[in-house]
Parts: structure tokens; sequence; C-alpha cells
């Protein structure tokens, strides 16, 4: 476990560039902190980490938080973090599986996971996917009512197997998509108690391919 005075001698290293030729004392950190010198004594005697404090601390010195507690450094960081993947997740968004469901807006948190998941999925690496819900049992077993799926939106082509998130009038739907000799487009779902659905090819648009899934505990 890091101890406070450690990273009270970092800080100290830090402000002493402001300060050349001038010795660094535990008041002026906790100047820098914006604590009390008493409160400031007290937390180091009891290893107390005024952690919000530091965070406020580096971001003002635009220094990793890492650095700071675990000696990281940027580089380390940087080659590690390229090891995931990015994804927008829209936590609210539901594609029906059964009945329409809403349409994609601007409210998605950032879901953060392997690169080599996201190479498997789609044999790329530099793919921008999204995940949302699947809502209802019509796309089972293949995929399950609850699960999240991927989506690549710059697979749109249903002439090539696959399911994909079809954008209707009624609101979103997962499921494999057809489009039939007289140009009607069918909706096809994997479970048999759900029989397909025609919509007119003005009524519908293609957001993207289901590339994989996670299935709901």
């Amino acid at each position: 476990m890091v101890e406070f005075s450690e990273i009270i001698e970092k800080i100290k290293d830090v402000i002493s560039i402001k300060k050349i030729g001038g010795k660094i004392f535990d008041k002026d950190v906790a100047m820098e902190l914006g604590i009390p010198q008493t409160s400031f004594a007290t937390m180091k005697k009891r290893n107390s980490i005024p952690y919000e404090e530091l965070m406020q601390f580096c971001a003002s010195k635009k220094l990793s938080i890492n650095w700071l507690f675990f000696d990281q450094s940027v580089e380390m960081l940087v080659e590690e973090t390229n090891k995931f993947f990015q994804v927008h997740y829209f936590a609210e968004l539901r594609a029906s599986a059964g009945g329409g469901a809403n349409v994609f807006d601007e409210s998605y948190e950032m879901m953060t996971i392997d690169e080599r998941i996201v190479q498997n999925m789609t044999g790329r690496s530099d793919r921008k996917l999204e995940a949302i819900h699947v809502d209802g049992e019509s796309m089972e077993p293949t995929l399950q009512d609850g699960s999240i799926i991927f989506i690549d939106r710059e697979q749109t082509n249903i002439n090539k197997d696959g399911i994909f998130i079809a954008s209707t009038n009624a609101g979103l739907f997962v499921k494999r998509i057809r489009q039939r000799a007289d140009g009607m487009i069918e909706l096809i779902s994997d479970n048999r108690l759900f029989p397909p659905e025609l919509i007119s090819p003005e009524e519908v648009s293609i957001v993207g391919k289901v590339v994989g899934n996670i299935e709901s505990l």
C-alpha cells in the first residue's frame, strides 16, 4: 500500500520547479492541496490520503494520477489502454425482438472491451461498434431477451447472411432481413413461434449488422 509520505515527496519534486533553490516543506504541499496545515499533519501521521485533493492537484498540473500512486509512466498507460476498445453503449435503448422499440439518440455511455474481442467479432480491431439491448423473445435461441448486442454500422448489406438492426416507423427491430422478389422487406425471427413480418422498403432503414452479443445473466 502506498504511503502518504511517499506521495508528499513526489509532490515536493513537482512544486520545487517553481521554487528553484528553495527547500520545499510539508506546509508548501499542504498549501498546494488546499489543506490546513494542522489537518495535513494529522493526515500524514495517520497515513490518511486525501484522494479528492490529490486528483485535483494532478488535474491542475496535468499529471498522471497513476504516476503519483504507482510510478506508472504515461507511455506505460497508453500501451495498456490501447489494448482496449471503446464502444458506444446505449444503455436505455432496446432493439425489439418482438414489437417496436425506441430509436437511437445521443444518450450513450462508453463501454470498454478487450480489442481482441472486437477483432474476433469483426475480423478487424478498427471497427466502430455500438451496443444496445435485445427486448423480447422472437430471436431466441440465438439472442436472448435482455442480451447486449454489438452493431457494426458499416455493414448494411442484407444480401449477406446475418442478423441486422432495422429502423422502422414502429421503432427498432433486431431480425434476419430479406428482400423479396416483389421488393417487400421481410423481417424474420429465429423463434418459430413468431411469423415473418412484411414492410415496405420505404418504411425501413438498415442500421447495421449484429456482430456479437453478451448473454444476460
